[in-house]
Parts: structure tokens; sequence; C-alpha cells
């Protein structure tokens, strides 16, 4: 049982760029059918989805679900990248999901969660088009101030393990 829940709840390491690229296409729609019909019924769907692949990747996401197993093996082939930074960019997702939610059903402020989800779309837009995560940009930033250790994000620390014709050189004499 502990196993089988273990294994819900992860996030996966290696991350398909292809499937990423995918959920930020779909969350780029979702938000703008949100901002654009200002319907907020569709931050639910929003919020849910960002929680869900936090807590479980793709396993629980039906976003998720549909763009690593439908539409991103029919585009290309898988492009491995690493699990933690898109983690961490997930993370930020639920901050701002979150955030629109409880300032429209919360406090009624209606263009301030507009705003939100406006802000969130263009992050997702970027992901999607150009494959500019930015999330994962502060998640490296993260790391070269020390805040995040290495070990959460090896491929992310040692150029090496990202570009395999690239070897490691000894730092000092």
């Amino acid at each position: 049982m502990g196993t089988r829940v273990r294994s819900v709840f992860s996030f996966p390491n290696p991350v398909n760029e292809v499937a990423a690229r995918v959920v930020a296409g779909g969350v780029v729609l979702l938000s703008a059918a949100t901002i654009g019909f200002r319907e907020p019924w569709l931050l639910v769907p929003l919020t849910y989805g960002f929680w869900a692949r936090v807590l479980t990747g793709p396993t629980l996401s039906p976003l998720g679900q549909l763009a690593t197993r439908v539409v991103a093996p029919r585009l290309a082939a898988p492009r491995p990248v690493a699990g933690p930074p898109k983690r961490f960019a997930q993370a930020i997702g639920v901050l701002f999901s979150t955030t629109s939610l409880i300032l429209w059903f919360g406090f009624g402020a209606r263009t301030a969660a507009l705003a939100v989800v406006g802000v969130l779309a263009a992050a997702a837009a970027a992901e999607a088009a150009l494959g500019l995560c930015l999330g994962c940009r502060v998640f490296a930033g993260l790391m070269r101030m020390g805040l995040v250790p290495d070990e959460v994000c090896a491929a992310c620390a040692d150029i090496s393990l990202r570009h395999p014709g690239i070897t490691r050189q000894p730092v000092g004499p």
C-alpha cells in the first residue's frame, strides 16, 4: 500500500520537455478562456491541475495525461530534462492559480484575479511557444545562490549529466 501511494505521489525525473510544453499550451488556453469569458469556474480546473501536477506529476492531472499519453508522442520524440525545476515551476503555478481563485471567490477581487491569471498565462505561453521555463530559471538562480542544494537536482548542478559529450573538469591544482 505504501509503495503504491508513494508511486502516485511522485514527480517524474526526468520530464519530457515536449509534454511539458504541451501542458503549458493547455494552461494558456484555459487561462485565456478564463480571462476572455470571465468565467470564474474555470479557475477550479486550472488550480486543480497545478496541484495535481505538483503532487503527482501527470498521474492525477487530466491535462498531464493528455499531454504525456496522447499529444506529445504524436508531436516529437521525448526530450528529457531535469524534473526538479519543472516541479518548482508547477509549484509557482499553484501559487498563482490558488491566489487567483482566492481573490475571485474569497474577496470578489475579479480584476486582480484576472491579472494574476494573465501573468500565469504569459509565463505558460513563454514555456509553450519558446521553451522558456521561467520557474526553471528561478530554480536555477536559487541553486546558484545556494538556497537549493545541489543534491536536489544533480542534473542541474552538473552540466556533464545534461550533456554526455561534456566531461566535468576538476577544480583546483
